[in-house]
């Protein structure tokens, strides 16, 4: 290669939007709280921003915002979706009035948005932060846009932008090596990113009922409860659906409901046809589902839907989960795990996982394949999913 093509060759690998990311770590063990903020506070000039709505929580985000995004879509209204991560292509996290942002656009936006940041801050932000502001880039012409936070609230990546309303989902222990190891932590974290008005779903910890008022009163924050807002119509309208979701996947909806009601957008049961997101426990076979659930929360929902079956959990997890009590809490439903190879760094080791189900008495095997005799739930977190997926 004549060494005078290499800086050109260098400049088309930035200008590509996948060559760019995948130069980009997607975990990190510190991260740059003042990052984000400093950068954006730079650029924002460039950045015509809809009405935001902003998802915050441990569980639930991603179903709550689809649920709330497609309604108003369903409305008429242009309405985009930011959730992550993706399973199989990274347009999922880009929804735009009912679809995945295409290719297209999105290399588009790329251009423009490294041309607004310059290469140093581009190459500085990290993977979340900057597909992030190429999300807020594709959404300028959008009237709201749904905005689901990564692993926390006040410090994370989405938490630059106002916002017209907060919705906080289920906040349960996750990611203590940046949240902390205590709910009241966790909680004051995600709910510090309050401003205007707050919105909060049912609870599995009574503390951040009192965390969230204190909150509110200290920022002058109009709350409000699910649970105060949904009508008996309400309920019996989203039973409907009883037959296709879960109950948890049920209580989502109601969050957005309430969401609807706060922005006195009207909905009805066509509001929420074919909304959820894909591997939000979806029957992908007759006998196999499939969920991305990675946490203790996570698991207590799925052991209760099932409660009273046997699966067999193809499952894999990161080191830095407490996947024994998940296991723990999977433990009435499980057949038999099987252990599934998923390329990740920050996977466990197979020895310690293997060690960790001898301990607590459950049968396992390395997974293979599906059989038709068995059912399946394909269970611990994105990168399980991706793996399954791509072997099935």
């Amino acid at each position: 290669m004549n060494i005078s093509t290499l800086p050109n060759r260098k400049v088309e690998i930035e200008l590509n939007l996948a060559s760019f990311l995948q130069n980009k770590p997607l975990f990190y063990d510190e991260i740059d709280y003042a990052r984000m903020p400093r950068i954006y506070e730079a650029v924002k000039s460039n950045f015509i921003l809809p009405k935001i709505i902003h998802i915050v929580g441990t569980n639930a985000k991603g179903s709550t915002g689809r649920y709330l995004a497609n309604a108003l879509h369903v409305k008429g209204i242009k309405t985009g979706h930011y959730s992550s991560p993706h399973i199989i292509k990274f347009n999922e996290r880009i929804w735009i009035d009912g679809r995945d942002v295409s290719d297209e656009l999105l290399q588009d936006t790329h251009e423009k948005l490294f041309k607004i940041l310059g290469k140093k801050s581009a190459d500085e932000l990290s993977y979340f932060e900057y597909t992030t502001l190429l999300a807020m880039l594709c959404f300028k012409d959008c009237e709201y846009v749904v905005l689901e936070a990564g692993l926390g609230g006040e410090y994370d990546a989405t938490n630059v932008f106002d916002k017209i309303l907060s919705i906080f989902t289920p906040i349960d222990l996750d990611h203590q090596s940046f949240l902390g190891d205590e709910i009241n932590s966790i909680a004051t974290t995600k709910l510090n990113s309050m401003q205007d008005v707050a919105l909060i779903a049912q609870q599995p910890h009574s503390e951040v009922y009192e965390i969230y008022e204190e909150i509110a009163d200290k920022n002058s924050t109009r709350i409000f409860y699910v649970k105060d807002m949904v009508q008996k119509s309400d309920i019996s309208m989203v039973s409907n659906f009883s037959d296709k979701l879960p109950k948890y996947m049920r209580d989502n909806m109601l969050s957005a409901i309430a969401g609807l009601k706060l922005l006195k957008v009207s909905y009805d049961e066509d509001s929420f046809k074919d909304a959820a997101l894909f591997a939000r426990l979806s029957k992908i076979a007759k006998n196999i589902y499939l969920d991305v659930g990675h946490n203790i929360l996570a698991a207590k929902a799925i052991a209760k839907h099932f409660k009273g079956q046997k699966l067999h959990l193809i499952y894999n997890s990161y080191a830095d989960k407490d996947y024994r009590e998940i296991l723990r809490e999977l433990k009435s439903i499980i057949e038999c795990v099987e252990i599934i190879r998923i390329d990740s760094i920050r996977a466990e080791d197979t020895d310690r996982l293997k060690d960790t189900l001898e301990k607590e008495g459950i049968s396992y095997r390395d997974f293979t394949t599906c059989k038709d005799e068995n059912s399946y739930l394909v269970f611990g977190s994105f990168s399980v999913a991706e793996a399954f997926l791509s072997e099935k």
